[in-house]
């Protein structure tokens, strides 16, 4: 019975569904902070060792053209070398060039060509390969020396003189008398190397190309040590920036929490909830204006409450009459004409009563919810209060009042619905008559205020209200003098009604009283 009572309970309640850490604003936080760090630390290090790579390769083909302009000049002293000039380089590309060029030695058994064709355009460098010419060099560097068809001359690797080497890309383009140079793609288990092929002339004409060969080991260990450093600062950045992340998201999903809380508590009808507020940023200013909204919450519950009251009152009272007339009629008071007729008269008066207040009621919920069908048109204020009086001079005259109009002939014009603007004109001077006293004056002036607005004015001399009950003027159903005002058939919904209808013509109303002197009801409308 329990449990099946329990399954009843939880039948109008939704389940709440336990979200995955994934989709927690913490989380998308987090994962969110480390991805910007990932790509920028990636894009960052992928740029700078490329960078990197760049400049060594420049520095490293700079160290080759050097290498073989030095190898042409001994081997021929007044040959001159086709290839790219030195460019003013950073200090440390000079230091790493002088460190290299300088290891460079030669050593030759002769020192000059026969017949002297060293210094001659018709120069022969097969005699290099019948001399005891030796060319080595500390650094790694694999030279060289071809002749003007490409065959091999000199080979510091051993190579077999007379080798042809023309169909190489390299060795073409420097027969054709272009400097040319190529670095290998990386391979797996192969070190790359950087060739370069640099034609030497004499008197112009092409005598021999120095093609020179080195590993590029060095700039691929180097390498290769800065991405193991840089791979390994990226792990300890992720991870410190996954701890930062943390701390960051926790502090702004802490308060998302608390709300989250406070929320569901005001969806369950708990309007008290009321959040901290801890920051003047988004989040602070977001509590801020969740406990403005519960508030609000709070006195709508209050006047939603107050106004099923108030009604309850309002109708108890004239159905409680009628239903008592009625009974009196039935147990034999309708024989008689005279009370049956007075009864009947009650009934009527108390009936209309209720079509009044039903008709107030649903007027104002229309006001409330910005639902009332306004007809606007060009209309003359002027005209309209002085139509209003004219209605409301004969009640006046009953009631031993004087109304006085004092109209401004060059007030504007104004778009307003005639007939609510005629309620409320007729409203207000109801309830200045109502509560004028005998020989009272009631004084409605109509005006121009400033540039845009057109001002209308009603002014008792009656009894004015009380300073604690004028706060509550124009709230539902609140009569300062309860009394009198339901013994004159009133519900407290006028003035309620006057005020909506005046602001939803983009309007203002207020009023003005002190007791024993009177009340002062003031609205004003734009000006066309």
């Amino acid at each position: 019975m329990s449990s099946d009572r329990s399954r009843a309970l939880g039948r109008g309640r939704p389940p709440r569904l336990r979200r995955p850490l994934a989709a927690s604003i913490r989380s998308r936080l987090t994962l969110s902070h480390l991805t910007v760090i990932v790509v920028a630390m990636g894009l960052s290090g992928f740029l700078l060792l490329s960078s990197l790579n760049q400049y060594f390769l420049r520095a490293m083909e700079g160290n080759l053209v050097a290498q073989a302009r030095i190898t042409a000049q001994t081997l021929i002293p007044n040959a001159r070398v086709l290839g790219p000039s030195a460019p003013s380089q950073a200090s440390a590309t000079n230091t790493l060039r002088q460190q290299r060029t300088d290891n460079i030695f030669l050593q030759t058994g002769i020192t000059t060509a026969p017949d002297g064709q060293l210094v001659r355009a018709d120069v022969n460098l097969d005699y290099l390969a019948n001399s005891s010419l030796a060319l080595s060099a500390q650094l790694d560097t694999h030279i060289r020396i071809l002749d003007a068809n490409g065959a091999m001359v000199v080979d510091t690797a051993g190579g077999m003189p007379g080798q042809s080497l023309a169909g190489d890309p390299l060795v073409s383009q420097a027969l054709a008398g272009r400097y040319a140079s190529r670095t290998d793609a990386v391979r797996r288990g192969k070190v790359p190397e950087m060739h370069v092929a640099v034609p030497m002339t004499v008197e112009g004409k092409l005598v021999g190309i120095v093609y020179l060969s080195q590993p590029l080991r060095d700039v691929s260990g180097v390498l290769l040590d800065l991405r193991h450093r840089w791979l390994l600062s990226m792990a300890i950045a992720v991870v410190l920036s996954g701890v930062v992340g943390l701390v960051l998201s926790q502090a702004i999903a802490r308060p998302v929490q608390r709300l989250t809380a406070a929320a569901d508590a005001v969806a369950q009808g708990q309007l008290e909830q009321r959040v901290p507020i801890q920051s003047d940023d988004e989040i602070g200013r977001l509590s801020q204006a969740f406990n403005e909204m519960t508030l609000r919450l709070r006195a709508a519950r209050k006047m939603q409450v107050d106004l099923v009251a108030d009604v309850s009152h309002e109708l108890r009272t004239p159905l409680t009459s009628v239903k008592g007339l009625v009974e009196t009629l039935r147990d034999g008071a309708v024989e008689d004409c005279q009370v049956r007729d007075r009864f009947l008269g009650t009934i009527e008066a108390e009936t209309d009563r209720l079509i009044r207040l039903v008709n107030d009621l649903l007027l104002l919920s229309r006001v409330d919810s910005e639902a009332l069908d306004l007809k606007c048109e060009a209309s003359d204020l002027a005209q309209l209060v002085e139509g209003a009086v004219s209605q409301m001079a004969a009640t006046a005259e009953r009631q031993q009042v004087v109304l006085q109009l004092v109209s401004d002939e060059h007030a504007p014009m104004v778009w307003v619905d005639p007939d609510r603007i005629t309620q409320v004109l007729l409203n207000l001077l109801d309830n200045a008559v109502k509560y004028s006293g005998p020989r009272g004056t009631i004084a409605v002036s109509v005006a121009r205020r400033a540039e845009r607005w057109v001002q209308v004015e009603v002014r008792d001399e009656g009894i004015g209200i009380p300073v604690e009950a004028l706060a509550h003027i124009g709230e539902r159903f609140y009569r300062a003098d309860r009394a009198r005002s339901r013994g004159q058939g009133g519900s407290g919904l006028g003035l309620a009604i006057a005020r909506g209808i005046v602001q939803a013509h983009g309007g203002e109303l207020w009023l003005e009283s002190q007791e024993g002197h009177g009340t002062t009801v003031t609205f004003s409308l734009p000006a066309l």
